[in-house]
């Protein structure tokens, strides 16, 4: 809502920066269908390797490597009347770079440009404070979901994280007597035995077992993603914790965990590491069960557990090697200053 919103009041034309590609796609394609366009004409998208857009468009979807590559070749995004940074609790590289950038930009040679920082958990002080903007409040209207946390003893039993994904599913689908499941996992490999693991729950309930990762073909996200009138068990990573909506889901089975990007200092490489996710990615995640309806999530922790993690994730600057970021920002003429936190 709120990037038409300012297609319609702004001359010039509107970034929208989304943290994923299938997020920017998926996006770009709503708002042209409530136009009643086809993407790639008034709204489009620009991602990795692929894009849709014209000489008309003025509404542009794209992810966050577009954006600060988009900044280091036109500084000051002529012709661009505002940015919106989507997501933004989530931290990434890019998001906080854009940020410092467009900031660097509005204390300069555009201070009309018009800058929005949107996210359903972030915590707004700080940011607000940073970009000395009022924070505006849009109270969504979700319906009630009942949260099923693990006991101590399911939670230490011991079995593979496959057949305690399999349990829960085959719980969700016998006390949802309709409607879709969604499954967090951290990855790809978590995935695939997730989908092998629910194959006999699925088949009891006559449900189709769906992936949904970055990596997937476009069509392969749209099948899991779109309607359909078969009840669906979506296994994806968090790539439909906040920035995609998939309507009929009626259950949430939470893993609790996530992949993070991080580097180290010891050997000077970069590692994915498996971890718990915060308490605002959680809470996330257990909203999806409650966009359209009264939902459940069942969360593969105890509740001691979520109350032990962290709020909110700690940010990527602070956690993974910057040297292709400063280079890159180098390259394109920025101006950076490195200095201890």
């Amino acid at each position: 809502r709120v990037p038409p919103l300012l297609l319609e009041t702004c001359a010039g034309e509107v970034i929208v920066l989304e943290p994923r590609r299938m997020a920017a796609r998926m996006a770009a394609r709503r708002v042209a269908e409530e136009r009643g366009e086809k993407v790639g004409e008034t709204v489009g998208y620009a991602v990795r390797f692929e894009e849709a857009r014209s000489d008309k468009t003025r509404l542009l979807f794209v992810t966050e490597g577009v954006l600060t590559r988009r900044l280091s070749g036109d500084p000051e995004l002529a012709g661009v009347s505002a940015v919106v940074l989507d997501e933004l609790h989530e931290r990434h590289v890019h998001t906080d770079v854009a940020l410092a950038l467009l900031r660097r930009l509005r204390a300069g040679p555009r201070p009309a440009l018009a800058l929005v920082a949107m996210s359903a958990t972030l915590d707004a002080g700080p940011v607000a404070a940073f970009l000395d903007a009022p924070i505006v409040r849009a109270e969504g209207r979700p319906y009630p979901v009942t949260l099923v946390h693990e006991d101590a003893r399911e939670a230490t039993d011991g079995r593979a994280l496959e057949l305690r994904v399999a349990s829960a599913v085959r719980r969700a689908l016998g006390d949802t007597p309709d409607g879709h499941v969604l499954v967090f996992l951290p990855g790809a490999a978590e995935i695939r035995r997730a989908i092998d693991a629910c194959a006999s729950a699925a088949q009891k309930f006559d449900a189709m077992v769906l992936p949904l990762h970055g990596d997937l073909p476009p069509d392969e996200q749209d099948r899991a993603v779109g309607p359909s009138t078969r009840r669906k068990v979506i296994v994806s990573t968090n790539v439909a914790e906040s920035s995609v909506t998939i309507d009929g889901v009626a259950a949430v089975v939470d893993s609790g965990l996530v992949r993070r990007a991080e580097h180290s200092p010891y050997t000077g490489l970069p590692s994915l590491r498996v971890e718990k996710a915060s308490r605002a990615s959680c809470t996330q995640r257990a909203g999806r069960a409650g966009r359209t309806r009264e939902g459940r999530a069942y969360r593969l922790y105890t509740r001691a557990d979520f109350d032990a993690r962290p709020e909110h994730e700690t940010p990527e600057l602070l956690r993974v090697d910057l040297t292709q970021t400063v280079l890159e920002l180098r390259a394109g003429h920025a101006r950076v200053e490195l200095r201890d936190r």
